[in-house]
This record gives structure tokens, C-alpha cells and sequence, in this order.
């Protein structure tokens, strides 16, 4: 969200917060949406953003603006929440926009791409930088406007039957991955799969795919990925810092008053933040745990790491050859991401590679 917008926002929910609504929005019409999720139930964080969003809304609407949440599959199928949106089918969905850039590949660039920004780097680019601006711009070509809504942090890169030990591994490999990395694992030679949460367990289970990734070590202990793929791999270079979204309607919400377009804001925000401070908080005990039970942790080799930039920095100026929209995002963006990039290699990264090595 804009910076100013934000703190207004920010403002509304203090004073709500406190108890002392004012009058206006007390005076507000009873309003009933729903909201179509793509994640299963089971999934407490990245589902359960949702329902933070949906409880705040109508904590400081005095319970008069009340937005019931549907997991994927209830309403429709995972894959189809945007449609939903875009049709108004739904009022608003809570989903990744990465699975939808079989429509457009710019969706990506508002979640995630291979060796993008980190979490906190979305974050400043959406707020401070142009990223909001600009993603609210493409999303109006599909009657939707957009409000962070979490961001898992940087994930793991994945359970595999057999661990990965070269490039040469990759070839053939069937392997579940989220979105638009599966354009670089193509070129990198292996046969990218998009099947939603809900369903990658079955599929590795019956041996349909080799291997898949989630997000990380709490999720992945409850989707029961252990069980049938004793291999985990790290760090899943094409989601530094995937971000999630709250996509709404535009005629919904510019239906709404200036109240309710705050609230809105300022639950989206909470939403945005507690999720992440959820999976900081609770991926250390499950990966000590998943250890402990005989899961075999590695890193991607250097010749796959390699690799696979080289061949996402090479995808991404094909891209930009031919989709203008991409373009004028990814141009913002790649030169966010390099002064970033210079900012984090002292402090954040000098502090982090000494703390690393101490013995806590």
C-alpha cells in the first residue's frame, strides 16, 4: 500500500482498536462477502491469513462487515480464485499470484521469482517503492484491486526421492513447483508440475511425481511430505520471499465507503505481517523435528544454483522482449532488487553470517 494510505490506515486501527470507533463507521451498512481461498484448511498459516484478515475486518466494523473465508476447492477449484475475483463471482480471494501467470507472467513479479527479493525486500518495494503502484495497474486489466496479504520469508527447495548431487540430476526430474520457477526447472531440463497443496501428497505418494515443494518445514511436516520423500533440500532459490495477496473486485470494493476501504487496508496489513511472524516463529522446531524422525537435509550443488540463475536472468529478458507489461514492471523491480542487493550484503548479511557462527 502507499506509505500515506498505510498510515492512515495504520491510524483507524489504533483508534478502533481502542474501543473508540467513530460514529460513521458504528453507522456503516451491514456488508456479507466471501472470500475463496487456494489453500486447504489444514494449512493454519498460510490459510490461516486469511481468517486473521476476515476477523480483524469485522473486529473494527463492530461485527457489521463480515467476510466468510472458503478453502480451495469449496467454492472453486484453487486455480480459479482470480476468475472468481475478475468475474465477481467472489468478492475477493487470498491466494499466490504466481499460479497465475499462465494469464499473464507479470502476476509473478507481485509473489515471487527465482533469485528475487527477499521478504523484507517485497515489503519495501510494495510500500516505499513502486510495487504497489505498479501491480495495482496490471491487476485493473482484471477488475482487481490488490493488498498484500503475508509472505511465507525465503523457502525450502523441497522433498526428493533421491537428493539432488549435480545439474545432471535435474534432467527428467517430475517435479512439483509453485508457479513460474517451473519455466526456469524446464529449461534447466526437468518436467515442472503445478498441483495445488492439497493434492502434491497423493501425487508423490503414487510415484506420479519425483519430487515437490511447499514452503517450509511447518507446513511441509503437516502435508506429511516426510513420509514418502526422505530428502530435503535448501534454499528453494525461486522464492526468496514470496509474497501473498489479497485480491478484491474493483466494483465490490469501490462499492465500499472510505471506512470500509480503510478497514480493509489495515486487516490486510496485520494479515501481511502475522503470517510471516508464524512461520519464523514455528519452521525451527518442525525442521529439528523432521531431522529427528530421519529426513536427510541438503544443499543444491553449486552447478545447480549456478545454473539455474543464469537461466532465470535469461528468461526474464526473453520475457521482456515480448510482454510490455512484464517490462515495465520487471524494470522497477530488477533495479529495486540490485540496491537492495548492495544495502543487504553489509549489515544484514555481515550480522547474519557472524551470528550463524556462533555456538547459541
Amino acid at each position: 500500500m502507499e506509505r500515506r494510505s498505510f498510515v492512515r490506515g495504520a491510524g483507524l486501527a489504533g483508534v478502533l482498536a481502542a474501543g473508540t470507533a467513530p460514529a460513521i463507521v458504528h453507522a456503516q451498512a451491514q456488508i456479507r462477502w466471501r472470500l475463496a481461498s487456494s489453500f486447504p484448511k489444514s494449512l493454519d498459516t498460510i490459510f490461516g491469513a486469511a481468517d486473521v484478515f476476515a476477523k480483524k475486518v469485522s473486529e473494527m466494523s463492530g461485527g457489521k462487515f463480515q467476510i466468510s473465508v472458503h478453502a480451495g476447492g469449496e467454492l472453486m477449484p484453487a486455480f480459479g480464485v482470480v476468475d472468481g475475483v475478475q468475474n465477481g463471482t467472489v468478492e475477493m480471494a487470498h491466494t499466490a499470484p504466481y499460479y497465475f501467470f499462465g494469464k499473464d507472467e507479470t502476476f509473478a513479479l507481485g509473489c515471487a521469482i527465482p533469485f528475487g527479493l527477499n521478504s523484507r525486500q517485497m515489503t519495501a518495494w510494495m510500500v516505499e517503492g513502486n510495487g504497489l503502484k505498479l501491480m495495482r495497474e496490471f491487476y485493473k486489466g482484471f477488475n482487481i484491486v490488490n493488498f498484500p496479504g503475508g509472505n511465507t520469508g525465503a523457502q525450502m527447495g523441497g522433498w526428493y526421492r533421491k537428493p539432488v548431487a549435480s545439474l545432471a540430476d535435474m534432467k527428467g526430474l517430475k517435479f512439483r513447483v509453485g508457479g513460474f520457477a517451473g519455466k526456469v526447472v524446464e529449461r534447466l531440463g526437468g518436467v515442472p508440475q503445478n498441483i495445488p497443496g492439497g493434492e502434491i501428497y497423493q501425487s508423490l505418494e503414487k510415484g506420479t511425481i519425483d519430487a515437490a515443494e511447499w514452503v517450509g518445514p511447518y507446513d511441509d511436516q503437516k502435508l506429511g511430505f516426510n513420509k514418502v520423500a526422505p530428502n530435503y533440500a535448501y534454499p528453494g532459490w525461486w522464492e526468496g520471499g514470496p509474497q501473498l495477496d489479497f485480491f478484491v473486485n474493483n466494483k465490490a470494493y469501490d462499492a465500499l465507503s472510505a471506512e470500509y476501504k480503510a478497514i480493509i487496508e489495515c486487516a490486510a496489513a496485520n494479515a501481511h505481517v502475522d503470517m510471516q511472524a508464524k512461520y519464523d516463529a514455528r519452521n525451527p522446531a518442525a525442521l529439528r523435528q523432521l531431522v529427528a524422525g530421519g529426513t536427510k537435509l541438503f544443499r543444491f550443488p553449486k552447478d545447480v544454483m549456478e545454473a539455474a540463475f543464469k537461466e532465470s536472468m535469461a528468461l526474464y529478458s526473453d520475457i521482456s522482449a515480448k510482454n510490455p507489461n512484464w517490462k515495465k514492471v520487471y524494470d522497477d523491480y530488477a533495479k529495486f532488487r540490485a540496491e537492495q542487493n548492495l544495502w543487504f550484503r553489509f549489515a544484514e548479511a555481515g550480522f547474519d553470517d557472524f551470528m550463524q557462527q556462533q555456538k547459541l
